[in-house]
C-alpha cells in the first residue's frame, strides 16, 4: 500500500432509496470493517471531506449508475469502491439476464441484443419485458412452458416474485405491479423445482483477489415466511482458475463456470463496466418437463448479502499471507444468542416489521479432504 493508498477514507454512501434502517446499519458496520481490515479510517458521512482532497474509497449500497453519478462521487474505476458500474440503470438489475421477448413494444435505450444473445446458453429459460402490454404477451405464450416465475428486474431478496400457473393466475399477478415496476424491467423465466442457488462470487480489495463458491440458507421469520438466512462460502486466494482446482463436485463447477462466462461477457459487452465486487446467483432444479437446468439468475455488482462473509474472508487471508483458502459464513437469524468468539455482529435490533434480527459472520479453517 502507498502513502496515498494509506490516507484514503472509506466513506459509505446510500444510494437505495428503498433501503431499511436495518440494511443502512449492516452497510455501515460493513464498510467500517472494511476500512479496519485495511487499516484506514471510517466516515459514513462524506460530504465536508469530498472537498477535502483527501482520497476516498466509496462503499454505495447499490451499483454506481451513469458517468454523471460517478463523476460526482470522484469514481473513475474499481479501485476506488467496493461494488461496481454500469453506464444504464437497467443493467444493475435482473432485465440483462434474458432477451426481450419478440416484436417489444418498449426497448430501453443502450439495450445489448448481443449480450442476451451470448447468456443465454448460461441463463434458464426466460425473457425481459418493460411495459404491462409486453408482460402479458410475454407470460401467456411462455405458460405454454410450464409455471412461470414473474421478478422485478431491481427488485432484492426475492420481494414481489410471483409463480403463476395459468392465465387467471397471471393476471392477478400483473395486477399487482405498478408502472415502475415494468420501466425498470420484469423478468419472466421458468420457474424450477427442488431449487439450489448457488453462490459464485469474486472481490478485489487493495491487491488482495478472492474468488468464492457457496450455497444460500433460509429461515423462517417470526411471521412463518422463509426469507434469506445467510451464505456458506468456500473462499480461496486467487482467480477463479485457483478455485475450480479445488476438489469440488460436477454441479458445483458447473454453476462456477457458468457465473465466470456470464462475468466474462459483461467485460466484453456492457460498454464501461468495471466492478471490484461481483457476485452470481446460479439455479439448479428441474423443470416442468422434467429437465435437469442450471442458469445464472442474477447479478451482484454491489455490497450484497455475502459481504459479511468476504469480508471475514479478506481478514483471515490480510492476516496471513502463506493462507490460501478458508470457510466463510454470514448468518442471520431471528433470536438473540451467545455467539462463538471467531464471529463479528453486523447488526443487532429490528427488522422491517420489528421483529429481532441478529446477522453476523464467521471464518473457519478449510479442512482438505
Amino acid at each position: 500500500m502507498n502513502d496515498a493508498d494509506r490516507s484514503r477514507l472509506v466513506v459509505t454512501c446510500a444510494l437505495a432509496p428503498d433501503a431499511q434502517p436495518a440494511d443502512r446499519q449492516t452497510h455501515e458496520a460493513l464498510a467500517a470493517w472494511l476500512a479496519q481490515i485495511q487499516g484506514l479510517d471510517f466516515s459514513p458521512q462524506s460530504p465536508e471531506e469530498r472537498s477535502s482532497g483527501r482520497p476516498l474509497y466509496w462503499v454505495p449500497d447499490a451499483t454506481v449508475v451513469g458517468r454523471q453519478q460517478a463523476a460526482a462521487l470522484g469514481i473513475h474505476g474499481p479501485l476506488e469502491l467496493f461494488g461496481g458500474f454500469v453506464e444504464r440503470a437497467f443493467q444493475a438489475g435482473k432485465a440483462i439476464v434474458h432477451p426481450l421477448f419478440e416484436r417489444p413494444t418498449l426497448t430501453p435505450r443502450g439495450w445489448s441484443e448481443a449480450f442476451a444473445t451470448r447468456v443465454k446458453p448460461l441463463v434458464l429459460d426466460g425473457h425481459s419485458v418493460f411495459c404491462h402490454n409486453d408482460a402479458v404477451r410475454c407470460a401467456s405464450a411462455r405458460l405454454q412452458r410450464g409455471p412461470q416465475r414473474l421478478k422485478p428486474a431491481s427488485s432484492r431478496g426475492g420481494q414481489g416474485q410471483q409463480v403463476v400457473e395459468d392465465i387467471d393466475q397471471l393476471a392477478d399477478a400483473l395486477a399487482c405491479y405498478e408502472e415502475s415496476d415494468y420501466l425498470e424491467g420484469l423478468v419472466i423465466e421458468d420457474d424450477l423445482r427442488d431449487a439450489r442457488t448457488h453462490s459464485v462470487g469474486q472481490v478485489m480489495i487493495n491487491g488482495v483477489l478472492l474468488s468464492y463458491h457457496g450455497v444460500q440458507q433460509h429461515n423462517r421469520n417470526p411471521r412463518g415466511e422463509l426469507v434469506y438466512g445467510g451464505s456458506d462460502l468456500l473462499v480461496v486466494r486467487g482467480d477463479f482458475d485457483c478455485l475450480l482446482a479445488l476438489d469440488l463436485v460436477a454441479s458445483v463447477q458447473q454453476a462456477i463456470r457458468q457465473a465466470v462466462q456470464f462475468d466474462r461477457a459483461a467485460h466484453q459487452l456492457l460498454p464501461g463496466f468495471y466492478a471490484s465486487r461481483r457476485n452470481y446467483d446460479v439455479a439448479q432444479g428441474v423443470d416442468a418437463q422434467g429437465q435437469d437446468c442450471s442458469g445464472v439468475l442474477e447479478q451482484s455488482w454491489r455490497i450484497g448479502g455475502a459481504s459479511g462473509a468476504e469480508l471475514a474472508a479478506l481478514e483471515a487471508f490480510v492476516a496471513d499471507p502463506t493462507l490460501c483458502v478458508v470457510r466463510a459464513s454470514t448468518f442471520e437469524i431471528f433470536e438473540d444468542k451467545p455467539l462463538p468468539d471467531n464471529t463479528r455482529v453486523l447488526y443487532r435490533g429490528p427488522d422491517a416489521n420489528g421483529d429481532f434480527l441478529m446477522k453476523y459472520a464467521m471464518v473457519e479453517p478449510y479442512v482438505f479432504q
